[in-house]
């Protein structure tokens, strides 16, 4: 089981980075106490369910944060977990503007007396033992979101497409459009197979529909140039930070050409070792 935890400087960026593991696949909780780290660790392990786990534990935990090597070094020593820690930070200018832009308090606000600088200096000091055994470092001082994805995603995930699921998406224009499609393909141009009778009835998972619909030119040609385009914005997605992707193919009614594009376009991500999901919206309606 592969245990990440995340730790670092308040407002050094824990909140994206468990955001981020979340979106790529793991069990995520914030804010736990160290010392509820090994016993959660156990529960997973005999759940059997539950093998990529990130845990953001940090100094809010307040005197009980202070066990958290202790925790580490009990997680390390414990067969059939993978365990890994990643260290968000900033440096002291970045974390006092981040401070005064969301006007939060500090979790050390008290002890410092309302002194922020103090209480970052304190901070530091109390983490500088974890941040130096730590297996992963990342300042996120001059980092975008997508930029501190990016960075996360190369460091959990074996290839970057892992880091996004693709939603091909089928739907009849009579229904509407939906409106979480961010890329949305009209293949009504095409010859529709509602208008021959041993097909009206059939969808686009009838391999009689789709041999019916991919046997012209137009419709290989329109296919060849919307798997370029897809092939060309998916690094471009990926690389902006984007965790969702929903490609729409519209039709008529949602059941013949529509459905037979959905699938084609799948099955081409799918080679291209994508995450694919498919969804035909409308296949049921006006039945």
């Amino acid at each position: 089981m592969e245990f990440i935890i995340v730790t670092g400087m308040s407002g050094g960026g824990k909140s994206s980075a468990i955001k981020v593991l979340e979106d790529i696949g793991y069990f995520c909780i914030d804010n736990m106490p160290p010392q509820l780290i090994p016993n959660f660790a156990a529960i997973c392990s005999e759940n059997g369910e539950i093998n990529k786990v990130a845990i953001v534990t940090d100094i809010r935990g307040g005197t009980l944060f202070l066990k958290l090597s202790e925790c580490i070094s009990d997680l390390v020593n414990t067969d059939g977990i993978d365990v890994r820690v990643l260290f968000l930070e900033a440096s002291k200018e970045v974390l006092m503007k981040r401070y005064s832009e969301t006007r939060r308090k500090h979790p050390l606000d008290e002890v410092s007396g309302g002194d922020l600088s103090k209480a970052i200096d304190a901070e530091a000091e109390l983490l500088s033992e974890i941040r130096a055994n730590a297996d992963y470092k990342i300042d996120s001082s001059l980092l975008t979101t997508a930029q501190l994805k990016g960075q996360i995603a190369g460091l959990f995930l074996d290839k970057p497409s892992d880091s996004i699921i693709v939603s091909c998406m089928s739907f009849g224009f009579k229904y509407g459009v939906p409106g979480e499609a961010d890329l949305v393909f009209d293949v009504r141009c095409l010859p529709n197979p509602f208008y021959i009778p041993e097909l009206k009835l059939k969808t686009g998972l009838d391999v009689e529909v789709r041999d019916y619909v991919m046997k012209y030119e137009q419709s290989q040609t329109l296919e060849s140039k919307i798997w370029d385009m897809v092939d060309f914005l998916l690094p471009c997605y990926i690389g902006e930070g984007k965790s969702r992707l929903v490609i729409a193919f519209g039709c008529t009614g949602g059941k013949h050409r529509s459905i037979t594009f959905a699938e084609r376009t799948a099955a081409h991500l799918r080679e291209k070792e994508c995450k694919v999901r498919i969804v035909h919206r409308d296949i049921e309606k006006g039945r």
